[in-house]
């Protein structure tokens, strides 16, 4: 039996790709692999089902995997592209007393509750509203028999985090999307991983991503079982590119599916 699934529902950068007026090889290409929403994973165990971050391309990707039914949102951080999506939350909490567990740090959820006033309010309440819950993070949480983690990263001027989650004392999976460098806590919490997916923008240097060479290096670091790169920009292609990593690292697509037993 399946104890652990997670898709990837977008692992693209802030702009998507195709990007709007690019005419690179990328952002032409036929191969599906190329065609990149904004970065999400959708995570189901046998108890619970939940989200990454929902960003502008959140109902897309809902439609696109069949997703029916969520138990809650776990946020990394308020930029546009994670957060924008969040009002499709919506018909996840149709009956008017049902709610929708939100998790993120209380910087984050500030931010949310400023963007989505009317959902946070208490005023709307009705059949078909979205009905957020606020948890804030202060250190790691359970959802049903997984133990969640906050990575602490940097990320620009943001308050920031990734996710680790274990499950019966295995560290399963971390999901760090969006960093430049990872803090002290994130690094000793990361010990004994199995899998890593990791921000890797694009080969060249950026001042708040981690480029190729920096998350090869985490990869080297941690030696995890197998590390995934996501929130790729159109510099990067899949057939291209991805035959040149070392052995144990791979490129994530929009749809690919990692399950744990």
């Amino acid at each position: 039996m399946t104890d652990f699934t997670l898709t990837f529902l977008g692992t693209g950068t802030s702009v998507g790709i195709p990007m709007i007026g690019c005419d690179c090889a990328v952002c032409r290409s036929t191969d599906p692999r190329d065609k990149r929403l904004r970065s999400s994973v959708w995570i189901r165990t046998p108890e619970m089902a939940w989200v990454v971050d929902t960003g502008p391309d959140f109902r897309t990707q809902c439609l696109r995997a069949g997703i029916r039914e969520l138990d809650a949102a776990l946020f990394t951080h308020p930029h546009m592209d994670h957060v924008t999506g969040f009002d499709e939350l919506r018909r996840f909490t149709i009956p008017a007393d049902q709610f929708m567990p939100v998790y993120g740090l209380p910087s984050c959820l500030e931010v949310l509750e400023r963007m989505f006033i009317y959902a946070f309010n208490g005023e709307n309440r009705y059949r078909g509203y979205l009905k957020p819950f606020p948890k804030p993070i202060h250190g790691p949480f359970h959802l049903g028999e997984t133990l969640v983690t906050p990575l602490p990263v940097k990320h620009g001027k943001v308050e920031c985090i990734g996710y680790l989650f274990s499950r019966g004392g295995r560290k399963l999976c971390a999901y760090i999307p969006d960093a430049k460098e990872l803090l002290t806590p994130a690094w000793a919490a990361l010990q004994g991983v199995d899998t890593l997916i990791v921000d890797a923008l694009r080969y060249t240097d950026h001042p708040t991503h981690m480029s190729f060479s920096e998350a090869l290096a985490v990869h080297q670091e941690l030696k995890p079982r197998r590390t995934f790169f996501t929130h790729l920009m159109c510099e990067i292609s899949h057939a291209a590119d991805e035959p040149q990593l070392p052995s144990g690292v791979k490129l994530a697509y929009d749809g690919m599916e990692l399950t744990w037993e």
